[in-house]
């Protein structure tokens, strides 16, 4: 397989300082910029940061955090994870991200989804009864736009486009652009019907149970004729010197966070032992010394055919230093241990 790339997102989640009280919102943000320099310090291939509009997460307009992480690194590709396409307007998007480009000279991505909250809707006006309709209609304009050409288009939700064109062009013709999917058919087939690669969220589960739709992803692109893209997935974890280690200081804020978003959505509270099973081989949580999560990254990336993987390493209130120790090993160690395993 060719070389796997190695990326990070956080979602900016507030994080705790050292007296266990949470930062203020401005200091982490200015964390965040110093994390993605420390991962282009370490040759990283991506940096991503989510998009939330909630008090437990930092972040509602990642754009301008990465045009201040462009203008502080040199080589890392930057972009979100995800944006929430739903609500927001696609040209707006667009444009946004054609700007980062020039910004980063090149390093811009845009990772489409339909996010994990719904927040932002009632927060920006829209309907959670057009949920689907919205992506729907929202993804096939962005597609559209991907030409950098005059565009004609129309929908339901909004007046048509007659000749219509964006700016600013982008020095390569088009930003790149993934699909963010949480795993089902529909919208697999959806990014190959489009063209673009496919970004696969396994946030719980044995990976393994994601095969098939990489399997059907590919099938899909080349059944419409299309050359084979890449496919990447974006998963929790947390890297420390020593398995033990990792997991004892992830598992207490891991805990808080699933247990708060559990209470919104009626899960049962988490436990220390399904943790633990989410954190050993056949999980989706990557937890532990390099050389375990090295492992697990290898031996996922051959079962599912990956050409990049993300690491989610910010997870709840997890201090600053400890995700800079998390990233520091993830660059240092375990990169060069997955690229050897796969070389």
């Amino acid at each position: 397989m060719a070389r796997l790339e190695l990326g990070l997102d956080t979602f900016g989640d507030v994080t705790a300082g050292a007296d266990g009280v949470p930062l203020p919102y401005d200091q982490v943000i200015r964390n965040i910029i110093e994390q993605a320099v420390l991962a282009d310090e370490l040759g990283l291939a991506f940096f991503g940061v989510g998009e939330h509009h909630r008090e437990d997460f930092a972040v509602t307009a990642p754009e301008v955090v990465l045009a201040a992480i462009a203008s502080r690194t040199q080589q890392i590709h930057l972009g979100t994870a995800v944006t929430v396409l739903s609500s927001d307007d696609p040209i707006r998007v667009y444009e946004r991200f054609a700007t980062l480009d020039a910004v980063s000279n090149g390093r811009a991505e845009v990772i489409l989804g339909r996010g994990s909250f719904t927040e932002s809707f009632p927060l920006f006006g829209f309907d959670l009864g057009q949920y689907e309709e919205l992506f729907s209609e929202k993804l096939d304009l962005f597609a559209a736009l991907r030409s950098e050409g005059p565009i004609t288009w129309e929908g339901n939700l909004r007046p048509p486009l007659v000749g219509q064109e964006v700016f600013p062009k982008t020095a390569s013709g088009s930003v790149t652009t993934w699909i963010g999917v949480g795993g089902s058919p529909e919208s697999v087939i959806r990014a190959a019907r489009y063209g673009i690669p496919l970004m696969l969220a396994i946030i719980g589960g044995p990976p393994a149970q994601f095969a098939p739709f990489t399997q059907l992803y590919r099938q899909a692109l080349e059944q419409l004729g299309t050359p084979q893209l890449p496919i990447g997935v974006h998963s929790p974890g947390h890297v420390a010197d020593t398995d033990e280690q990792a997991r004892d200081e992830l598992w207490p804020h891991f805990a808080v966070q699933r247990e708060r978003i559990g209470r919104e959505r009626g899960w049962p509270p988490p436990t220390r032992a399904e943790f633990d099973a989410g954190a050993g081989p056949e999980g989706a949580i990557y937890v532990g010394s390099p050389r375990t999560v090295a492992d697990k990254i290898v031996r996922n990336a051959r079962l599912l055919g990956l050409d990049r993987f993300d690491l989610k390493f910010s997870n709840g209130t997890l201090a600053h230093d400890k995700l800079m120790r998390s990233i520091e090993l993830y660059g240092r160690e375990v990169a060069p241990l997955v690229h050897e395993a796969l070389a």
